[in-house]
């Protein structure tokens, strides 16, 4: 039987609640130099991509161990996407120029599409129709539509070097984070064009998450060890840069939109802001090298990749509602999330 362990704070001769810390809860080995990873939307399964292996494991969250064989994919992989009702995951192969296609019900290749020259990073929309892939040496974002897996149009142009993507929650806008432009790139997906001028934000951009309601887009700054804040309302950055650890690389938000997941790919940690305050409050030691955080949609759990020491670290995320503190951290997890880049 599972104990849940109760901590509450507030009460009358108590001091106020405070979270108790992000505690690793699981360390899981995986193929050699993972990047990428995705939960599916049932909570049940996370992908992990392995560039050197040129694979994907796939991690049952419940026990946190790898089920079955590694899936075979391209050349050098890198980043996945799984879709909304998570019967497929997206796989963006660099030296082949093409995404594979799996089917998570069998966990095979199904399809190949081609892209442009070195793809990176993937996105796929709310309503699950298109898939937005960043092409990295071509300066331009593919479109594939899911449905046939065949691309829709001409490549976008963005800025130089385009390394990560994300979709906002009504699916009308795809940001894409400009490595060698230090910028990003916003996209209208209804038109499949470019909206305004990029964004400028700091050196050689990584990563970048958009927040469950729409308002912000945060960005990992790799040259300059900071994160960008982004109003998608008016497309500026608001504030000043954030501090984190060195070489930030991925990034998540919560489902509840209140912290943001950083992976410091330098100095082994992965730094947790609020985003309501837009401040480190909390730094956690993980593996070697860690590059993308995907969160569960419950929000309890952060899995991360460390691409330095082929394991898999798992951050149970401690909750607090008002005076309630609830500590997870004997739990198993479940849930949803994807995040990151590798440079």
């Amino acid at each position: 039987m599972t104990v849940i362990t109760l901590t509450v704070f507030g009460m009358a001769g108590m001091s106020p609640a405070t979270a108790a810390a992000d505690t690793v809860i699981d360390t899981i080995n995986v193929g050699i130099t993972p990047l990428g990873v995705a939960i599916t939307p049932d909570g049940t399964r996370a992908y992990v991509v392995e560039f050197s292996d040129e694979s994907v494991s796939v991690i049952d969250t419940g026990t946190n161990t790898v089920v079955g064989a590694p899936i075979p994919v391209g050349q050098t992989p890198r980043a996945v996407a799984i879709t909304p009702d998570g019967t497929r995951a997206y796989v963006t192969e660099i030296d082949d120029d093409s995404v594979a296609v799996i089917n998570t019900g069998t966990n095979a290749v199904i399809d190949t599409v081609t892209v442009g020259d070195s793809p990176r990073a993937v996105a796929i929309t709310p309503n699950g129709t298109r898939a937005y892939v960043t092409n990295n040496n071509a300066n331009s974002v593919s479109v594939i539509d899911t449905g046939n897996n065949t691309i829709v149009g001409v490549p976008i142009p963005v800025g130089l070097g385009p390394l990560a993507v994300a979709v906002n929650p009504n699916g009308n806008r795809a940001y894409v984070a400009n490595a060698g432009g230090s910028s990003v790139s916003v996209i209208d997906t209804g038109t499949d064009t470019i909206v305004g001028v990029p964004i400028p934000v700091g050196n050689n951009p990584s990563g970048l998450a958009v927040t469950p309601n729409g308002n912000r887009a945060y960005v990992t700054n790799f040259g300059d060890n900071t994160v960008s804040v982004i109003d998608t309302t008016t497309d500026t950055v608001v504030g000043t840069p954030i501090p984190v650890g060195d070489g930030p690389l991925g990034v998540a938000v919560t489902p509840n939109g209140t912290r943001a997941y950083v992976t410091n790919s330098e100095d082994h940690s992965v730094s947790v802001i609020d985003t309501a305050t837009d401040t480190v409050i909390e730094t956690i030691p993980v593996g070697q090298g860690p590059n993308v955080v995907a969160i569960t949609p419950d929000g309890t759990r952060a899995y991360v990749t460390n691409f330095g020491d082929n394991t898999v670290s798992v951050i149970a995320i401690d909750q607090c509602l008002g005076s309630l503190c609830i500590d997870f951290g004997s739990l198993t997890g479940s849930g949803s999330g994807a995040g990151g880049v590798f440079s």
